[in-house]
C-alpha cells in the first residue's frame, strides 16, 4: 500500500483473490483461471499486475483448505477470518487519481465487491469514487482552459475525456443515491 492508503498494482490482484473467496470458496486452479480473465479483461496483459501467488495467501493465513486432506488439483480454499480482514482493508483503500488502467481495475473490484461491505462503507467509498472523478474533472478542464487556442484535434479529445468522467461520476452518485 502507498503512504496515501492507496492500493498498489499488486494488491488488485490480492483483493480480486480474497473477494472472490469472500464470495464462495472456489478451487485454486478456478480461482487463479477468475482472476487471470477479469483483470485481463479491463487492462489487458499487464506486468504490473503479477501479484504475490495465491500460495503466499495461504502462508499469510489469508486462506486455507476447506479439506486439508483433498489432493491438491481438487481442494477448495476459502477466505480465513484474517483474510476477511484483509479484504476490508482493501476494500476501504483509497484510490490514486486519475483513472489509468490499474485505477480501473481496482475500481472495477471495488463494484464488484461493494455488496460485501456495510451499508455506511458502500457510501464511503462511493464518496471517494465520486471526489476521484471530481478531481480528474479539475484537471481535465484545466488542461482544458490552458489550451482554448489548439487547432488540432486535443480539444475534442479532452471534451470527450471530460464527458466520460463526469459521466462516470453521475452514475456513482445514482448509485449512491441508491444505498
Amino acid at each position: 500500500m502507498y503512504k496515501d492508503n492507496s492500493l498498489i498494482p499488486s494488491e488488485a490482484v490480492r483483493l480480486a483473490a480474497l473477494g472472490l473467496l469472500a464470495m464462495r470458496p472456489r478451487v485454486y486452479a478456478d480461482l487463479a483461471r477468475d482472476i487471470r480473465h477479469f483483470t485481463a479483461r479491463i487492462v489487458g496483459p499487464s506486468l504490473d499486475l503479477l501479484g504475490p501467488s495465491l500460495e503466499l495467501l495461504k502462508i499469510e493465513g489469508l486462506i486455507e483448505a476447506t479439506d486439508p486432506k483433498a489432493p491438491n488439483d481438487a481442494q477448495a480454499i476459502r477466505l480465513t477470518r484474517d483474510g476477511e480482514v484483509e479484504l476490508q482493508r482493501l476494500m476501504t483503500a483509497n484510490l490514486r487519481g486519475p483513472m489509468g488502467e490499474v485505477n480501473k481495475l481496482i475500481v472495477a473490484l471495488k463494484l464488484y465487491f461493494l455488496d460485501l461491505l456495510t451499508p455506511e462503507q458502500r457510501r464511503q467509498q462511493l464518496e471517494m469514487l465520486m471526489e476521484v472523478c471530481d478531481r480528474e474533472l479539475i484537471r481535465l478542464n484545466d488542461l482544458r482552459d490552458h489550451h482554448t487556442d489548439a487547432d488540432s484535434a486535443l480539444l475534442p479529445w479532452l471534451d470527450h475525456e471530460i464527458d466520460e468522467v463526469q459521466r462516470r461520476r453521475d452514475w456513482f452518485l445514482k448509485v449512491w443515491e441508491g444505498q
